[in-house]
């Protein structure tokens, strides 16, 4: 692993503590939490799908 990388998953893993943080201040069940995760799975997934039927591609 290249020291790159290294940076990348340390800034990664804190970026998910700072985002943990934030769900766990608001008290949440986990069921809430859980149907929260998948509604935002549903739309990302949603828009990569849209985005890959109209042909939206990274120039090559």
């Amino acid at each position: 692993m290249s020291e790159s990388s290294i940076i990348s998953i340390v800034a990664l893993l804190g970026w998910l503590i700072l985002a943990g943080g934030a769900i766990a201040s608001f008290r949440l069940g986990w069921a809430k939490i859980a149907q929260l995760a998948l509604v935002w799975l549903a739309i990302f997934a949603g828009l990569f799908v849209a985005a890959d039927l109209l042909g939206a591609r990274l120039p090559t």
